[in-house]
């Protein structure tokens, strides 16, 4: 009798696949600690440095809720709002903020997202990610021109990387 029961429920389970793999109710995300954040940025912002450029480094996690921010003495006002709006749109599109600038120009598919409050389509925020998770962004502000501060951003991530390879 206990081999008939097992039987039906195996052929119940192949009949209906949907209740044989139900979805798990959690999942786990993995985050920058505090510290690896703070090193990203201080790499940046001495990339930065010594090409002359005095900037703002923001790092946030996969949310776009800021952990780490840097201003250096001389950055302007400006590059605490730009460097974190900056992270927040890589972070919420999942997409550098230079790839942005080019994608979201008027007339192309993807102009609309312009609109949405935050959005910066500017260089200078990157996806940080590695080991297949997304862990957040770092954004920078201050150097001159996007591409300037995207290599900036891009130096603050190389300084973590072998800490989220995994």
């Amino acid at each position: 009798m206990m081999r008939h029961v097992l039987m039906t429920a195996a052929g119940f389970c192949l009949a209906f696949p949907a209740f044989a793999q139900t979805p798990a109710a959690t999942f786990q995300i993995k985050t920058l600690t505090p510290e690896t954040a703070l090193v990203a940025a201080q790499a940046a912002m001495a990339a930065c440095r010594a090409q002359g450029f005095q900037v703002g480094v923001a790092v946030v996690d996969r949310s776009g809720l800021t952990q780490v921010f840097l201003r250096d003495r001389f950055a302007g006002a400006h590059t605490v709002d730009v460097a974190t709006n900056k992270a927040w749109t890589a972070a919420s599109f999942r997409t550098s903020t230079l790839e942005l600038a080019t994608e979201s120009q008027a007339g192309k598919p993807m102009s609309g997202i312009r609109s949405t409050p935050r959005m910066l389509a500017v260089g200078g925020g990157v996806v940080i990610e590695g080991g297949g998770s997304s862990f957040g962004a770092i954004g920078v502000s201050g150097a001159p021109g996007g591409d300037a501060d995207d290599a900036c951003a891009k130096a603050g991530i190389k300084a973590i990387a072998d800490k989220i390879e995994f």
